[in-house]
């Protein structure tokens, strides 16, 4: 049964997108081939012409149309094939306009088909409307006399309805829509041309020719005059060519027998020369053939080095051959080419072309056809959703919404007293480019994924004396915090490494080929498949300062009323002025966030500070390979949380909370006077859990109000977010005072509770500003009468309105002598006058609709009163939204109050998250210690590893004692797979977690504070960077021997194993060497050269330790007891980890054989036992090393240190 569109307009299958098939309740079941109808007898009988009392009737179709017809759409549709044209009247309707057109090919083809001898008689349709409210509302098919009479009147109510493009009322769209998104058969059902963007041909009244019996069979027609086929009209045609009975007229010169397949399949050949292949079911590059050969719009194919994929080249004739809406939609999308255009349509954004293609490939929404564009749709409701998922997919997502309605449209070019532009032009209505979304920038709550920081991060380097300079910008966009470093980094680009592991950008903007080979490479270690790269044009895009500082002053982000506008600028930025480097960094972030159409909203919050990654005199130091080897923030097995320090760390229960948290442990402290007033902290909370308890039962649900007082500043903020942003920082007021009663003091709590700024005063004008539950339920503002003048002036013309409107409906029934009547609306054609059948009404009422019992009018002064309740509530609206932005601005007013406020509530999250963390360690656990002592010391008794606990309970804890009374470094032999990786990452963890402030699992910690954490663990290669296990593996090393100092822990696994015993045994003997006489750092040095042991026996700072083991020989099986223990490790047992391994036994004793035989490091080992018992002393390398460099430079070509070392040494000797 066809659809209605509003209650009044039929929409009747189109042949053309029919597809043979069983027919369904409405349809005959007895349709027969063409070849069935040349196989039957003739009959001369025609099928009836429709009645003119038949409410409505299927429009006939020959089984030669079918049959012709059956490929040009391989689904059943219930769909007009989308052209510019409006949409096509049923069938009544369409003779009217082929009669009005006169005779052509396609019409007298029609015709012929109407009267088929072979029709059955179809089966009469009741269109009679049911009196259920329901069916009152979605759907109300009229009489044709009814339709006849006001075609041309309904369309003029579309026309002006901007909202409803597509003529469907809520009740309506809620059925099409099902779930939210849209099903197939439902977009072909929406599908409507844009009324603003093409000329809508609207019928004129005829009265209805009768149909002519059997001349248009019998008579073969004159040939009718060729008509040229429009664009719009060549995708209309449905059946072109001559009739039917001209195939079939007896041709003189050919006596062959009639054959009718070959007439199919000549008709075929006709069709499909005229009958326009529909957008969806064709590539666009074959439309558009500047497509199949892409340029951008500096002409640039995509082979050139400086090819541009954001853009594309129309060429000027394509611009010509476009409607009004396809320029208005290539406008935009030209520039954005790489980006997926949401365009706002009625109650849809569309997606066109190739978007479309990519959003039907991606998420199967329906491929259809708009104009001559390929589209999709969604429903503007679940947008958000939409444009998430294509975010995550890694598109950027451009909308471009509706800037008017027709009604606002046709008041503004009123109120101009201008001369409207007449034609196509003038009914398209003003769209324009919103926003665009890109993963690393987005602002909206609802949108973000979690709650952590995602930056957009700007890179500038160049070559300064041979080194590697960087300036780098970057912004969390959700909470407009921007920060700026800039700085030399050595040659292996430490710092910039450890910036980069420590943010993890999601986008990334870099100046085009200018970024040199080592810094993409750690870009590209460092950041995840999703990351966004962003390569812009040097100067034109990537703003040099000078640029930036002239684009900063003339866009007036800071302005001040009194004095010079540098003045207003926030100081981290007038700093920055004099620093070219950092200056065209933040020119790239901003000129880029001006293309998102966000930086205002961004900038002018002043949200400037200085980032330091490597914050040596505040902070312990973890470089970004630390970060990596010692899981801090992901694991190394799927890139998770789960088993990470941060992971153990985080209780946070506020979003913000989390973010400053990750920042505490991205710098753990390194003054032992700040790091004991945390645990202080940590220990009061503990005491006395009511702050606790308090605090998490006030703020558990709190909102992000760092990110939403963000987009309250930006005008972006919706009311419902509005409600939550003030009665947060309401329950912070609470909460504050609540916490003020237990944690008055001089520790870091009372300092905190103490700095917390006066929100009750900030608060009070917003306690009864507005009206809250509509605002929840509702989502509008609605301030308090007296708040806001316009907006209860706006109210009360409305008010006044609709007291007119009761007033004529008093009238009417009075008038009329009914009570029954009443207002009905109807979609939006609102305040209908709903009449029972039997009360008769003036002559000038006008009808808009009707059921079985009751008929609804419009009166001339009720369509003025509701034409001017509609301009009201218009201009009521545009006044909401006003004072949406006027409380936003009210608001922001206190943002330094505000943001002050959060940072507070931020820093107690932290703490009571270390105070959770440090009662989850269970038994024991203890509070760390922290020494002043000249001699670094780091001291556990039985310690666990902190990330374990949860997952290991019978985890074997160990002592753990380096420099102070001990020797700075242990050397660390055993087995393979005996748990050496786990003790250098445990103490490494213990350290950075106490520093934290955070108590750890183990007896009793004792330790000076540590400047740094250094790693080289495992073996890794670097495939990208063409660099070799053993590369890497220096290039760590060579880090830790430039960068270590006394103060630091130093953690060495396996150096030298990517390469030859030989060379191997070398490299580990002279780094050892080093790090324990020169440099004097504490720390592990693990590895399977044993020669190392005997080589370092008697080294002041070196001890020998190894990994408790039981082996069973016979058996080739070990058992592992992970308890650090003094010695020397018997061996490696590689033979017997091969044999749990499950390798031939005949392959492990012939591998047992070369290694007796061959294994150089243990004939080093019988080579130093044999000058032993000679009576002779083995004078280790290192130390003959250091006597020669101390006889050839003297004491000072040695230092002070070493010399010590040596002397210490030669003692031990």
């Amino acid at each position: 049964m066809a659809r209605g569109i509003e209650g009044n307009e039929m929409s009747t299958p189109r042949p053309a997108s029919q597809k043979k098939q069983p027919a369904s309740g409405s349809q005959s079941t007895n349709q027969k081939s063409i070849l069935g109808f040349f196989q039957k007898k003739p009959s001369n009988s025609s099928s009836p012409a429709p009645s003119p009392s038949t409410p409505a009737k299927k429009t006939p179709v020959s089984s030669l149309s079918k049959k012709l017809l059956t490929k040009s759409s391989p689904v059943s549709r219930l769909t007009p094939i989308p052209s510019s044209d409006a949409p096509e009247p049923s069938s009544p309707i369409k003779e009217e306009q082929e009669a009005s057109v006169g005779r052509n090919k396609e019409n007298e083809a029609a015709r012929v088909a109407l009267s088929s001898p072979s029709r059955k008689k179809k089966q009469p349709i009741n269109y009679t409307e049911t009196d259920d409210d329901e069916s009152d509302e979605v759907f109300q098919p009229l009489t044709n006399n009814a339709r006849k009479g006001r075609a041309t009147k309904r369309r003029k109510v579309s026309l002006e309805d901007s909202d409803e493009e597509f003529g469907l009322d809520p009740a309506t769209q809620q059925a099409m829509l099902d779930d939210g998104t849209l099903t197939g058969t439902d977009m072909d059902d929406f599908i409507v041309p844009d009324e603003y963007d093409a000329d809508v041909v609207v019928p004129k009244k005829r009265k209805r020719q009768a149909p002519s019996k059997s001349s248009r069979v019998s008579a073969p027609p004159s040939s009718p005059p060729k008509r040229e086929l429009v664009e719009d009209d060549a995708m209309d045609a449905i059946v072109t060519g001559t009739s039917t009975a001209q195939q079939w007229t007896y041709d003189p010169n050919n006596l062959e027998p009639l054959n009718p397949r070959p007439a199919t399949s000549s008709s075929k050949k006709i069709v499909n020369k005229v009958l326009k292949q529909r957008p969806s079911a064709s590539e666009p590059e074959k439309r558009y053939p500047w497509l199949a050969n892409l340029q951008d719009l500096e002409r640039h194919p995509r082979d050139h080095p400086e090819y541009d994929p954001r853009t594309i080249f129309i060429p000027p004739q394509a611009w010509n051959n476009f409607s009004d809406f396809e320029k208005q939609y290539w406008e935009i999308k030209q520039k954005l080419w790489d980006t997926i255009v949401f365009f706002k349509k009625g109650k849809f954004y569309e997606l066109y072309e190739n978007d479309a293609t990519i959003g039907h490939q991606l998420f199967d929404l329906k491929l259809t056809d708009r104009v001559n564009m390929r589209m999709v749709g969604v429903p503007e409701s679940s947008l958000d959703m939409w444009a998430s998922q294509f975010v995550a997919k890694g598109y950027k997502v451009a909308r471009v919404d509706q800037m008017e309605s027709a009604l606002a449209k046709e008041m503004r070019e009123r109120g101009d007293n201008k001369v409207v532009k007449k034609g196509k032009e003038s009914k398209v209505i003003r769209r324009e480019l919103a926003s665009i979304l890109t993963s690393g920038t987005l602002v909206d709550t609802g949108m973000l994924q979690n709650d952590m920081s995602t930056y957009c991060m700007a890179i500038k380097e160049i070559d300064r004396d041979n080194m590697p300079a960087f300036g780098v910008a970057f912004v969390d966009t959700a909470t407009a915090q921007f920060q700026l470093c800039e700085f030399t980094d050595d040659i292996d680009m430490t710092k910039f490494e450890t910036l980069i592991a420590q943010m993890r950008p999601g986008e990334l903007l870099l100046e085009k080929s200018c970024l040199s080979a080592k810094a993409m490479r750690i870009l590209k270690n460092n950041t995840g498949p999703t990351t966004i790269w962003n390569a812009l044009k040097p100067t034109k895009e990537f703003w040099p300062a000078d640029i930036t500082i002239r684009e900063v002053e003339a866009s007036g982000y800071f302005e001040s009323p009194t004095e010079d506008n540098i003045e207003a600028w926030p100081p981290v930025l007038r700093e920055a002025r004099d620093q070219d480097l950092v200056m065209s960094a933040f020119g790239a972030l901003l000129q880029y966030l001006r293309t998102l159409k966000i930086e205002r909203e961004l900038v002018n919050l002043g949200n400037f500070a200085w980032y330091d990654p490597i914050r040596k005199a505040t902070s312990l130091v973890l470089d970004g390979q630390s970060l990596i080897n010692l899981e801090i923030f992901a694991n190394n097995f799927d890139g998770g949380i789960e088993g990470t320090l941060f992971a153990m760390l985080n209780r946070c229960i506020t979003p913000f909370g989390k973010r400053l948290l990750r920042q505490w442990v991205c710098h753990p402290l390194a003054d032992a006077r700040k790091i004991n007033a945390r645990l202080d902290a940590v220990d009061a909370l503990n005491a006395d859990t009511a702050i606790t308890d308090n605090f998490t039962a006030s703020l558990s649900k709190l909102p992000d109000l760092e990110r939403l007082i963000s987009r309250v500043h930006a005008s972006r903020c919706s009311a419902r977010d509005f409600v939550k942003v003030v009665e947060g920082f309401e329950t912070i007021e609470y909460t504050t005072g609540l916490l003020q009663q237990f944690g008055e003091g001089e520790g870091v709590l009372g300092q905190l509770i103490s700095s917390m700024p006066d929100l009750a005063g900030a608060l009070e004008n917003w306690k009864d500003a507005f009206d809250r539950s509509l605002a929840k339920s509702e989502g509008i503002l609605v301030p308090t009468p007296g708040v806001e003048e316009d907006f209860d002036a706006s109210q009360e013309e409305i008010n006044t309105c609709e007291a007119n409107l009761d007033e004529l409906l008093k009238r009417a029934r009075k008038d009329l002598g009914s009570s029954a009547i009443l207002f009905r609306d109807n979609g939006k054609e609102i305040y209908q006058l709903e009449v029972p059948k039997k009360v008769k009404v003036p002559s000038n009422w006008d009808q808009t609709s009707a059921t079985a019992k009751v008929t609804r009018y419009y009166t001339p002064e009720l369509r003025k009163l509701v034409r001017t309740l509609q301009e009201a509530q218009e201009t009521h609206g545009q006044i909401v939204r006003d004072v949406t932005s006027r409380f936003c601005a009210r608001f922001d007013e206190d943002y330094t109050t505000w943001l002050a406020a959060v940072k507070i509530i931020a820093q107690l999250d932290c703490l009571i998250s270390l105070a959770k963390a440090s009662a989850s360690l269970g038994d024991p656990s203890c509070r760390p210690i922290f020494s002043d002592a000249k001699r670094t010391i780091i001291e556990f008794q039985e310690l666990r590893h902190p990330c374990m606990l949860s997952a290991v309970d019978d985890f074997i804890p160990n002592d753990i004692k380096l420099g102070g009374d001990s020797p700075n470094i242990d050397l660390l032999t055993g087995a393979n797979a005996a748990g050496k990786s786990t003790i250098l990452r445990m103490t490494c963890i213990a350290v950075i977690l106490a520093q934290v402030g955070c108590y750890l699992p183990c007896i009793s910690a004792t330790l000076t504070p540590v400047d740094r954490i250094m790693s080289r663990l495992g073996a890794n290669d670097n495939i990208f960077a063409a660099q070799s296990t053993f590369f890497v593996e220096l290039s760590e090393t060579q880090k830790i021997l430039s960068e270590a100092t006394p103060r630091s822990l130093v953690i060495l696994d396996e150096l030298g194993r990517g390469t030859s015993s030989y060379d191997g045994v070398s490299v580990a003997q002279a780094v050892l060497h080093d790090i324990s006489s020169r440099v004097g750092c504490v720390g592990f040095f693990a590895t399977h050269y044993r020669s190392l042991a005997k080589e370092f026996e008697y080294h002041p700072e070196v001890a020998n330790k190894r990994m408790r083991i039981h082996v069973d020989d016979e058996s080739k099986s070990i058992t592992f007891l992970y308890k650090l223990e003094d010695g020397v490790a018997d061996g490696s047992f590689g033979m017997h980890c091969a044999a749990m391994c499950g390798i031939p036994s005949k392959i492990i004793e012939n591998a047992e054989v070369a290694a007796r035989e061959w294994e150089h490091t243990s004939r080093l080992g019988e080579r130093m036992e044999v000058k032993k018992e000679g009576g002779a002393v083995y004078v280790p390398l290192g130390i003959q090393s250091d006597l020669a460099w101390t006889l050839r430079e003297g004491l000072e070509g040695v230092g002070d240190r070493a010399l010590d070392v040596l002397l210490e040494a030669i003692a031990g000797l």
